[in-house]
């Protein structure tokens, strides 16, 4: 079948499965059509909607100020993360993905102690400004673009589609919802109010003109695996019926997009492109395994994606 719908990607049984579904759910009469206040996506980020590699592009953020904060004060430079993001030690910083998917977070909440404190202080305004300046100027290591550049046009094209059919788009990301948040509508068109992630403790202070929102030395909560799902719920209320992935710190949001009485589509990225994107699947192995199991879509980036950037 070759279909107009999707034109970034390859024609095959991914691109097929994908634009089927959106049909069946969208279409007057159909036995699976779906009303559109229940037509809900939700996407992961980092690996999903954008590259994440040689590191997610907040942690490049982050250690850049870790580095600045350790160059300014000499006694941060013996204590972890600011040592790693001072001495560009990026192996510590690889094995603290590993440790996590493994069940061991005791470098992931000294890395967070380090996030935290990296920005801890700084008006939510201030902080916004720094991460939309990040993104538009500054530019990947390797692919040699912005950062901002970094999105995946495939999935660029199925947000749009999606929302031509009446879907409601969200991102449900592991990363700063406030990261994101100054150009999840440029990049993405997802407004801002449609951002679920990770948040750090807010706090109002006073003042002349309004007061202002500022940002504590301590995390509010992590949006990753089981979380996910709670706070799709806290924000939406309802189920989504589409959600899409790359690893196993999507497990849970994917899971919870199945549906008893109406139809779902899972889809989980794989990395299998090393040459036009990186290759790799540390970090996926249980839920490479569940998509086998329960039939959600592996969508390959080498296979059914025509281009990738």
């Amino acid at each position: 079948m070759t279909t107009a719908a999707l034109s970034t990607w390859h024609e095959g049984p991914v691109k097929d499965a994908v634009v089927a579904y959106v049909d069946r759910v969208c279409t007057d009469g159909s036995p699976d059509w779906v009303a559109p206040e229940e037509r809900v996506a939700v996407f992961d980020n980092d690996g999903t909607l954008w590259c994440e590699k040689p590191m997610p592009i907040q942690l490049d953020f982050v250690l850049r100020r870790l580095a600045e904060m350790a160059d300014a004060d000499p006694t941060l430079r013996d204590r972890q993360p600011w040592q790693a993001a001072y001495e560009h030690d990026h192996a510590w910083l690889a094995r603290i993905v590993t440790e996590h998917y493994a069940g061991d977070d005791t470098n992931v909440r000294t890395l967070g102690a380090g996030i935290v404190a990296a920005f801890a202080n700084l008006t939510v305004e201030q902080f916004e400004a720094d991460a939309g300046t990040f993104l538009r100027q500054t530019r990947h290591p390797t692919l040699k673009r912005t950062y901002l550049q970094c999105s995946y046009a495939p999935m660029l094209e199925l947000l749009a589609h999606l929302r031509a059919h009446g879907f409601t788009n969200y991102i449900a990301s592991g990363g700063g919802r406030d990261f994101m948040r100054p150009i999840s509508d440029e990049v993405y068109g997802i407004s801002r109010e449609r951002v679920i992630g990770s948040a750090v403790a807010l706090a109002y202070a006073p003042g002349e003109h309004g007061g202002a929102i500022v940002r504590q030395g301590a995390a509010d909560y992590l949006d990753d695996g089981p979380e996910k799902p709670v706070r799709i719920w806290n924000r939406i209320g309802r189920r989504p019926i589409l959600a899409a992935g790359n690893s196993d710190g999507d497990l849970e949001m994917l899971d919870f997009t199945q549906h008893r009485d109406k139809p779902s589509l899972r889809l989980l990225v794989l990395h299998d492109d090393a040459e036009r994107e990186f290759e790799y699947v540390a970090g996926a192995e249980n839920a490479l395994d569940r998509a086998q199991t329960h039939g959600w879509t592996v969508v390959s980036m080498k296979n059914d994606w025509a281009t990738v950037f």
